[in-house]
């Protein structure tokens, strides 16, 4: 991983945290680097295993100010285990795949192409309904190739 990528997140990520009244911890940082070098959101579990130093109970109470502060969201899976990654106006914009049995999830995203009609058709939804879309996600949930 590059260390500049990284300082660079983490800087961010201390914007955020200042402006909603918190501090960028040790164990905040932690989490950060961990969710960072992750290829697809992780469970508290692989958090835990992939964190350095991180403690469970301290973790779910990080997560929760750092979801607040806008520097992770939690993707929701039909099993009961959420999984977290950094909010995409840290990284970029990408889409879900979650299996229904599993609960895996991976990252894909559209062509440049496809992600400017869908965003123009999900705009002029929102023109027509009356409503201001600021952003979108795209969860597609099946059946992964593991449980196939």
């Amino acid at each position: 991983m590059p260390t500049d990528d990284l300082d660079r997140l983490n800087a961010q990520a201390a914007k955020l945290l200042t402006a909603h009244a918190h501090r960028f911890t040790t164990a905040r940082q932690h989490i950060v680097a961990a969710l960072h070098e992750a290829d697809s959101p992780l469970t508290i579990l692989q958090l835990l295993d992939a964190g350095e130093g991180l403690v469970q109970s301290t973790t779910y109470r990080n997560l929760v100010v750092l979801e607040d502060a806008g520097v992770v969201t939690r993707v929701i899976t039909p099993d009961d285990h959420a999984r977290y990654e950094l909010d995409e106006h840290l990284t970029h914009h990408h889409h879900h795949l979650i299996c229904n049995d599993c609960g895996d999830v991976k990252d894909f995203e559209l062509s440049d192409n496809l992600e400017n009609k869908l965003d123009g058709e999900l705009q002029e939804a929102g023109r027509t309904a009356g409503f201001r879309i600021e952003r979108h996600s795209l969860d597609l949930f099946g059946t992964c190739k593991s449980c196939s």
